[in-house]
């Protein structure tokens, strides 16, 4: 409903009619496909991942094993990423399709219970298809900002409403103008809603996995403690993440809701609180 009131306001603005609205659409379509698919390969090079040895990495091989057995998954394939920092992500564009990359901070800093109710956040984001949700989410960001850019450039260089063909009147071509500005902010606090969202629930899933609440507390705990931030990490990959891979703030004296429109995941310390009501 969003890109429809979208692509109205990119029609009212141009005039060139629902084959312009078509194309724009189909464009930004083709590239968030592209990124889907590619999703694992492009996550992996941007945040330089190597594949896990099974020797040298054994623990690691053998949690992920014992999870994937528990939980009906097929095994997806393992990185390791050389940082200090603790943290780790999963990609893939479905179960069969699927990666994990942890830093080396977090096998150096979690004992074996945390590392095991990290690996099974990360898990439970390949079972509940986050990829795919998050993917749908990128492409109503990417549509609307490519309807948005469109849209303005052309009324900006006078290329809009083509031929005098356009009746709409001057409130109605202000409202589509305003809509069309603020179009894409709108598009990505919902996309990161929705990214919010699903670590909440990957936090959930993890401890029916586990059974045991305390190892993913105590895992988030020890991520909160530390300030290192994974320096190959950026923005187009930060909700991936199991925790925000960005400097941390003081989240205990939150002002407003407002603060946190823009973060990729909720706050650690409600993360906390909601595993220890269980």
């Amino acid at each position: 409903m969003f890109l429809v009131l979208v692509g109205v306001a990119f029609n009212v603005l141009i005039g060139y009619g629902p084959a312009g609205l078509v194309v724009a659409v189909v464009v930004a379509g083709a590239m968030a496909f592209t990124s889907y698919w590619k999703s694992d390969t492009i996550a992996l090079a941007m945040s330089r991942a190597q594949p896990a040895d099974e020797q040298t990495y054994a623990r690691l091989h053998n949690l992920v094993e014992g999870l994937c057995i528990a939980s009906g998954l097929p095994k997806p394939r393992l990185y390791v990423i050389a940082d200090p920092a603790p943290n780790a992500f999963a990609t893939g564009r479905n179960p069969n399709h699927a990666a994990i990359a942890v830093t080396t901070g977090l096998l150096e800093t979690m004992n074996r219970v945390e590392l095991e109710g990290v690996l099974a956040h990360e898990l439970s984001h390949i079972k509940n298809y986050d990829i795919l949700v998050g993917t749908l989410a990128v492409t109503m960001v990417g549509a609307a900002a490519l309807l948005a850019d469109v849209g303005i450039r052309a009324l900006w260089f006078g290329g809009g409403r083509r031929g005098g063909g356009n009746s709409a009147s001057g409130p109605i071509v202000l409202l589509a103008l305003v809509l069309i500005a603020i179009a894409p902010i709108a598009a990505k606090a919902l996309q990161l809603a929705v990214s919010r969202r699903r670590e909440s629930l990957a936090d959930m899933s993890a401890v029916e996995m586990t059974r045991y609440p305390p190892g993913l507390i105590s895992a988030l705990e020890k991520l909160r403690a530390n300030p290192a931030v994974v320096q190959s990490a950026n923005r187009a990959t930060a909700h991936m993440w199991i925790e925000e891979p960005v400097p941390h703030r003081d989240d205990t004296r939150s002002a407003s809701k407002w603060t946190h429109l823009f973060d990729t995941h909720p706050p650690l310390e409600e993360r906390i609180a909601a595993l220890r009501e269980l």
